[in-house]
């Protein structure tokens, strides 16, 4: 790997300047002016470039980023929220995807906005609330006819509402914008509620499913976006901040060598959904010696590897299918393995001279190294 092109193109991600014209020209602007401060990350480590990198690929992003692209998405969701009311269309907004969850990696970062259709929802009849008769407002409306037509008021509102923006009505599941007065793209996604059995018995907002609209097909597609979040949040909790580390890493490293040529078809919900089931000591190791994030990542991934069974019973954290449903999906583990394994030798070699001239070093030597090591902040 050519890390020196890789730490340019993390700072990059990270500051947003590779995004930069798909924002609004002040925001543009700052972009450009904050990407000349250095942050902490790259102030440490000055002579293991591959350590360096490590460190970097595992944080956060500025925070100041991830507000702003909050504010710009409930931003966009006022301008719905008055166009549609006025259309006698009730709705909520809620964010869903890696920037509620703060495992996103770029500086600019689309932000998935749900507008939830509250005048209609579904639920399964096996729940508490349905067997208790508390569904009492049938309708001959349908989820396809309810999401196409807030899809095509929606696209209308956003139009006349930004003007200057580029709203992109192409995809089947969002309506993409980006420009013009936007200081971040948000991606607007039409839907409604469904109550599921456990959203019945609970009451708890993060076990009710949303129900969106893939419109190439037309067909209506179930998920759990807030169950996933609660999940991951506590999981990551439990073992001092060392699991979105893990998924920061596994994203940057993929996106670097898919700049490189690789081809890696893992999705980020599928990198967050396997980095889950990794080794709770492992990563809790990672407050201390931030590194030992990177052995436990690296050890995951090649148990995976090596384990194709094993890899493809686990299950996305919100329980609703397996990760690996398809083999492109595994394959892109695989190759993601790889590209670990090589970072991991590389980091350890940096940290262990010694390694660098060993012939009988094995990966073992490799995790002990990074799980042992200490890099001052």
């Amino acid at each position: 790997m050519n890390i020196n092109k890789r730490l340019d193109q993390l700072r990059t991600r990270r500051s947003g300047i590779d995004r930069a014209h798909r924002v609004a020209m002040d925001a543009a602007a700052e972009v450009l002016a904050k990407s000349r401060i250095d942050e902490a990350w790259q102030k440490r480590a000055k002579d293991q470039p591959h350590t360096r990198y490590c460190l970097g690929a595992m944080q956060a992003v500025d925070p100041d980023y991830t507000r702003i692209s909050i504010e710009t998405a409930e931003r966009v969701g006022k301008q719905l929220l008055s166009g549609l009311q006025a259309l006698g269309i009730p709705i909520e907004l809620r964010l869903q995807g890696s920037v509620p969850l703060d495992v996103h990696i770029r500086g600019v970062s689309d932000v998935d906005l749900l507008t939830l259709e509250t005048g209609f929802y579904t639920y399964d009849t096996r729940g508490a609330m349905s067997l208790g008769g508390q569904y009492r407002s049938p309708t001959q409306r349908t989820s396809l006819s309810v999401l196409g037509n807030l899809r095509t008021q929606s696209e209308r509102i956003l139009k006349d509402k930004f003007p200057a923006a580029t709203v992109d009505t192409s995809g089947g599941k969002a309506i993409a914008m980006s420009g013009g007065s936007l200081a971040r793209p948000v991606d607007v996604v039409p839907s409604h509620w469904h109550d599921t059995v456990d959203y019945q018995a609970s009451r708890l907002e993060r076990d009710r499913s949303v129900t969106i609209l893939d419109r190439k097909v037309p067909k209506k597609i179930d998920n759990l976006p807030f169950l996933h979040i609660h999940r991951v949040n506590e999981r990551d909790k439990s073992v001092f901040g060392g699991l979105k580390k893990a998924i920061r890493l596994c994203k940057n490293v993929k996106n670097d060598a898919i700049e490189e040529g690789r081809k890696i078809n893992f999705p980020s919900f599928d990198i967050a959904a396997t980095m889950y089931h990794a080794d709770s000591a492992g990563f809790q190791a990672g407050i201390v010696n931030e590194l030992a994030v990177l052995a436990e990542t690296q050890r995951f991934l090649d148990e995976l590897y090596h384990d194709e069974a094993k890899a493809k019973s686990l299950m996305v954290p919100d329980g609703s299918r397996r990760i690996f449903d398809n083999d492109d999906k595994y394959q892109g583990l695989r190759t993601l393995s790889y590209e670990m394994d090589e970072l991991a030798k590389e980091v350890a070699k940096e940290q262990r001279p010694l390694l660098r001239i060993s012939p009988q070093a094995t990966i073992l030597d490799t995790r002990k190294a990074l799980r042992e090591t200490y890099v001052p902040g």
